[in-house]
């Protein structure tokens, strides 16, 4: 396709895609075809790590919000140079934040060195990595932060952004996550058959992942991860207007929401971390019915799984206490028919866990794809 034609149409897509569904109730039958669409693609700058390995594609796509309505995503889509087999695995990354500049396919400062080095053994194995920002990052959108479901369509459709760049690419594919990527990866696993059309899923690998939303968070009042906290009311207020942090977030937390606009993660845990339980929320805890309605869209295991799952989770993780992992979310994934592995990493921190599981991981993604 001529260049300036395949501008326009890109063009013409996007604007269809702030077009609301309800004026045109006969296109939702055609929604499923344009998921995964590459909308545009350009050379990207790769982290030292990854640039002898892969070459870097910039892409922005189409994926869908939790309603189905298509909206635009960005991210990476990484080729090995050398020993590149047919194999898709996609990486979704651990928390970097809430604002655009937060988006790992833009800024290598929130390109975590633990995503690099999970990232690098991928490569080496053969396999093209799609790696996206999430909904929100990158985009004109706010970012639905934990929201599982979210991360997961944007992740699915990485995968098919992947084939369409590169038709030698097959079906098969495998999605491997950290923290709010492993939470993702795994609300993927249970929407998979329904949503990745000709795609395949292998399965699952799960590092440190959000889980018991309902039973984590009464614990982070007056602690170091108030951040986290504060980034999950306004990721819940992009999927539910009704939620509204600046009532729930006491004056003293009110007064530092500027750094989820003008910072990324470290300078908001920095800036949320002095705080106290009562000078973070009114009344230091939250009301159980927002607590019930993050757990709604941040729980993973309430359904069924669709692919093996494995699970990994450092002991000395300081971010995702381990016996959440272990306990509770194990049991519930473990109570499905696909089966389940759970691997423990002794002293192992919340990144630890990363780098201290690559190989691990990517001997378990092979075995998938065999």
């Amino acid at each position: 396709m001529h260049p300036a034609l395949k501008k326009r149409l890109a063009a013409f897509i996007i604007a269809l895609l702030v077009i609301p569904a309800a004026l045109f109730p006969g296109t939702a039958a055609h929604a499923v075809d344009l998921p995964g669409m590459v909308l545009s693609s350009a050379t990207a700058t790769l982290p030292s790590e990854l640039s002898p390995l892969a070459n870097g594609k910039r892409i922005s796509y189409v994926t869908t919000n939790v309603n189905g309505g298509l909206i635009t995503a960005t991210g990476l889509v990484l080729t090995p140079k050398t020993g590149k087999n047919n194999k898709i695995v996609v990486w979704g990354h651990g928390t970097t934040g809430l604002a655009d500049q937060c988006a790992p396919s833009a800024s290598q400062a929130v390109f975590w060195p633990e995503a690099r080095a999970a990232i690098a053994v991928l490569l080496q194995r053969g396999w093209t990595v799609a790696a996206p920002d999430y909904p929100g990052l990158g985009t004109a959108l706010p970012h639905p932060y934990l929201v599982g479901a979210s991360a997961a369509r944007s992740m699915i459709d990485s995968a098919k952004s992947a084939r369409n760049l590169d038709a030698t690419l097959g079906t098969q594919y495998v999605i491997d996550g950290h923290s709010q990527g492993g939470q993702g990866a795994l609300f993927a696993n249970e929407l998979a058959p329904t949503y990745d059309g000709a795609l395949v899923l292998r399965g699952t690998a799960a590092i440190a992942p959000v889980s018991n939303a309902d039973l984590f968070v009464p614990l982070i009042p007056g602690t170091a991860a108030q951040g986290y906290l504060v980034m999950a009311l306004f990721g819940l207020q992009a999927v539910d207007p009704s939620v509204v942090p600046q009532l729930l977030l006491a004056q003293p937390a009110r007064q530092r929401t500027g750094v989820l606009q003008s910072g990324c993660l470290n300078e908001i845990l920095a800036t949320y971390a002095p705080l106290t339980a009562s000078q973070l929320l009114v009344g230091g805890t939250l009301p159980q019915s927002v607590v019930t309605k993050l757990s709604k869209y941040a729980n993973p295991g309430r359904k069924p799984t669709t692919a093996p799952v494995l699970l990994v989770q450092g002991n000395a993780d300081e971010a995702v206490p381990y016996f959440f992992t272990a306990g509770p979310l194990f049991t519930q994934l473990d109570g499905y028919a696909q089966p389940v592995e759970y691997v423990e990493i002794d002293g192992a921190t919340h990144d630890g866990a990363v780098f201290e599981s690559t190989t691990l991981i990517a001997d378990w993604i092979a075995a998938r794809f065999t």
